[in-house]
């Protein structure tokens, strides 16, 4: 890594406490990697297949924000916290999907290429650079690697994409949500597995007679119904919980999308005991002989489901921009390799039985599994009330945000579960969710200090300002005193009518949260964590409310922050 001064070398590091504790997200990722190995290889001894090594392979698009740096300085909850805990919504937002579709901004496409040679002098193989659908935002994608080095590549594209922006006066953010009422970023992270000539989540021409692929299928759908409760607290974050569950980010409902095709597989599978046939994609046609007709794929994609087969892998849209993928990536190789596990100890207790064979004892075990995870398979839209009713009556945990999603981490379901798998022992995953939940009340406590701050110092003194204005014009027009009379109609007396009224609504509600930020909640991280959610987020958002109100009223020559329709749309 280089910078003016000099340079230095940014080396995979392994943290461990001196009791031998894994302290860091790296080691928990390569155990998990190696049980995942571990099982691959059985399971494919199973088919007659052997291989020396199977790796988990990753490939995680990164979406973020670029806004001019001179506005990242003159907004204190951008430098604070990330995100603005300010901000009326703009009269343009993204609802033309104009930026989505146009053209990259001259500033921006020259700041992406500069991210891309410095990360291919990293040896980080970038292939995708794209506008996405907020304004402002953009996304990246690298080339699929292992799992183990996809993980340190992704540190460091945060890195350089921080770095270089400031090279070109702008300013990356990778907050989750850092602008209310537009789209946030994600961080999806594609996965799969494979050996060093073939990945196994590949469906080939005929998938129903792909009888590995299926039972690798078999063994996510297993994996995802049994620990749901887990892959949703792997992304449980302050950050995230913005995210989740809006407009551009699934639910906290963790369910699966097959597509069509393997949704009509497993179905045969489950009905008849045997898949045997595919349905075919067909072409594409576009009604015009200048075009050619194209391949259309038998599958789909869902972007509304938390996990998603997409071709050849599953694509887990649930983690934040900000997060390292290591512990989502640790999540999904654990839960895996214990269902190929168990589905292995189960084919060959079929297999076991007098004149057993092969084929039909597999059958058998699908079969039997299908009928027992089908009700994890979600293809419609995800987001959709009668969705998150009919997930209810499925069963399915809805988990909406952090301070439900963590207590997860250390039940005693997944806690047998990765200390089987020699992942995390009891006492290093009682760490990590004791980290998530302080996490959790730091992030909080800071944007609720800040919030107050910046309303106390900043936005109360601008709207008195505007009112001694207001009055000063009143005074002009013989209209001194505060007017409460219903006849009283002109439009000064009103609008100091308005702006005075606002005000006291604001000073009511900063003090609220004035005194929920000096009432900490109790002693212990869980019971101040909780005080955080309970009273500090509703008090930040009723200083807010006011807030945004009269912004749409103080002349711009007031207004302390710079706007939304100046960051987003300012390159």
């Amino acid at each position: 890594m280089e910078n003016s001064g000099g340079c230095y070398l940014a080396i995979p590091t392994a943290f461990a406490s001196w009791t031998g504790e894994a302290l860091d997200k790296k080691v928990p990722l390569l155990r998990s990697i190696q049980a995942l190995d571990r099982q691959a290889r059985r399971a494919l001894k199973l088919f007659g297949a052997g291989a020396e090594r199977v790796h988990a392979t990753l490939g995680p698009e990164q979406e973020y924000f670029l806004i001019d740096q001179e506005f990242y300085y003159r907004r204190p909850d951008l430098i604070a916290c990330g995100r603005t805990l300010f901000g009326a919504r703009p009269p343009k937002g993204q609802e033309l999907e104009d930026h989505y579709f146009g053209a990259i901004p001259e500033r921006v496409l020259a700041y992406m290429l500069e991210v891309e040679r410095e990360l291919y002098r990293l040896g980080v193989p970038v292939k995708t650079r794209h506008n996405e659908v907020a304004p402002g935002q953009f996304e990246m994608a690298p080339i699929y690697e292992t799992a183990n080095l996809a993980a340190d590549h992704q540190q460091l594209v945060m890195m350089v994409l921080r770095k270089v922006a400031r090279e070109y006066g702008l300013v990356a953010l990778l907050h989750e949500k850092p602008f209310a009422g537009v789209n946030g970023s994600g961080k999806h992270l594609n996965w799969s597995f494979g050996t060093h000539g073939q990945n196994l989540l590949e469906p080939g021409d005929s998938p129903h007679d792909n009888m590995q692929l299926l039972s690798f299928c078999t063994a996510a759908l297993r994996a995802v119904e049994r620990h749901q409760d887990l892959i949703r607290a792997s992304v449980a974050f302050a950050g995230n919980d913005h995210r989740l569950g809006a407009n551009e980010a699934p639910p906290a409902i963790i369910s699966v999308f097959l597509g069509d095709q393997l949704t009509d597989i497993f179905e045969q599978i489950e009905k008849t005991g045997r898949a045997r046939s595919s349905k075919d994609g067909g072409l594409l046609g576009l009604g015009t002989s200048s075009l050619p007709q194209l391949p259309k794929h038998a599958g789909d994609r869902n972007r509304t489901s938390p996990f998603a087969f997409t071709g050849n892998k599953f694509e887990f849209r649930a983690p934040g921009a900000s997060q390292s993928i290591s512990w989502p990536a640790t999540v999904l190789n654990t839960i895996v390799a214990e269902s190929i596990d168990e589905l292995c100890t189960e084919l060959e207790a079929e297999l076991a039985k007098k004149n057993a064979k092969f084929d039909n004892a597999l059958h058998r075990v699908l079969a039997r599994e299908i009928r027992t995870v089908r009700h994890i398979i979600f293809n419609g839209d995800g987001y959709s009330r009668e969705w998150h009713e009919e997930a209810g009556r499925r069963g399915l945990l809805n988990l909406p945000d952090t301070l439900e999603a963590a207590p997860f981490l250390v039940s005693e379901k997944n806690l047998a579960l990765l200390e089987k798998y020699g992942v995390l022992s009891k006492r290093e995953a009682e760490a990590r969710e004791e980290v998530v939940v302080d996490q959790y009340f730091k992030t909080i406590n800071i944007e609720g200090e800040t919030t107050a701050e910046i309303a106390r110092t900043m936005i109360l003194p601008a709207a008195l300002r505007y009112l001694n204005e207001l009055l000063a014009a009143a005074e002009n027009l013989d209209e001194l005193e505060l007017p409460s009379a219903p006849e009283r109609t002109s439009g000064v007396t009103a609008l100091v009518t308005r702006v005075n009224g606002l005000i006291d609504e604001l000073v009511a509600a900063l003090d609220v949260l004035i005194a929920q930020n000096e009432e900490l909640g109790g002693d212990t991280v869980h019971s101040t964590a909780r005080h955080m959610r309970a009273n500090i987020i509703p008090a930040m958002n009723d200083v807010r409310t006011v807030c945004d109100r009269l912004e749409k009223i103080l002349p711009d020559d007031l207004w302390p922050l710079p706007r939304y329709r100046e960051m987003l749309f300012i390159k």
